[in-house]
């Protein structure tokens, strides 16, 4: 008998959710960033192995929303908690660790689905506090999703927590959404790597065209920002910046369709899309208006 369902992978910003899921599918498929809140869709990665399927949920960062963008996201990381089937809630173990996921989400009641304590980044402590942790969290898995140390642990608890079930999806398949939804974060991800602090929020990337039928495959891909300032520096002295990123941006879409890529990237002022529900909602990040 297979076992298959869906694990909802949710915690604060910057705890390795994303850094997990990649691991977890053997492939890049969410960005990855030292900048938290970089994750703002509900990214789906699918892991078929050993007679389980998981249907791996990687979600915004919880936090209290302070503008359209943040509502949006709080409402997609939630709808992701009450989608599954296990929840693994990931928390960095340098910081300081909640009491439990009900208390870190602010929800009024535990949640459905049984949950998975992952402490995360142990490769960063020192071996007597990663001792401590194991005695005073004896039912959480110390991992390093970087490192890779107890994802093997990890990945049996939560096979074994599934449900008896037929594979929800064929078993080459590594995502359920489309491959010009990553291309558009690949974009904005080669953006957090190159651009300074004061930018990362403030850019969305939007796939205006592609043409899969041409070659090579002809991507338009515009970077929003909020203000000219902002454009100014994603344009750079001459253009040197925009080129710059475009190639590292395309070198990647190339590895991850497996074939020649034109990227045509623009860059527009979109101005205070985050608090514009409107944009919030053209821009794919859902509906901020919809209650948690």
């Amino acid at each position: 008998m297979t076992r298959a369902g869906i694990v909802t992978v949710a915690g604060f910003p910057n705890a390795g959710k994303s850094t997990l899921l990649n691991r977890l599918v053997g492939e890049s498929l969410a960005i990855t960033s030292h900048k938290p809140q970089s994750t703002r869709h509900r990214i789906v990665g699918i892991r078929t192995q050993d007679d389980v399927q998981m249907v791996i949920l990687d979600t915004p960062g919880l936090l209290d929303p302070r503008d359209s963008l943040h509502a949006a996201m709080r409402h997609a990381a939630l709808a992701a908690v009450r989608d599954a089937d296990v929840l693994l809630h990931v928390v960095d173990a340098t910081a300081t660790i909640p009491e439990s996921f009900q208390a870190a989400a602010s929800l009024e009641s535990p949640p459905r689905a049984p949950v998975v304590l992952a402490l995360n980044k142990i490769d960063r402590l020192e071996p007597d506090r990663r001792d401590a942790l194991a005695q005073r969290y004896p039912e959480a898995i110390l991992i390093s999703a970087q490192a890779g140390d107890g994802i093997a642990d990890l990945v049996a608890t939560l096979a074994a927590r599934l449900p008896e079930s037929p594979y929800l999806y064929p078993d080459d398949e590594l995502s359920t959404q489309p491959v010009r939804f990553f291309c558009a974060e690949f974009v904005r991800e080669t953006a957090l790597e190159q651009l300074g602090d004061e930018l990362p929020h403030a850019l969305a990337c939007e796939i205006e065209e592609f043409r899969e039928g041409a070659t090579p495959l002809y991507i338009r891909a515009v970077l929003h920002v909020e203000r000219d300032s902002q454009k100014r520096i994603v344009i750079g002295a001459s253009g040197q910046q925009i080129r710059k990123l475009g190639q590292s941006a395309r070198a990647k879409i190339e590895r991850f369709v497996g074939r020649p890529v034109y990227l045509d990237l623009w860059v527009k002022v979109l101005p205070n899309w985050r608090k514009n529900r409107s944009a919030v909602r053209r821009l794919g990040y859902g509906d901020p208006d919809r209650p948690a």
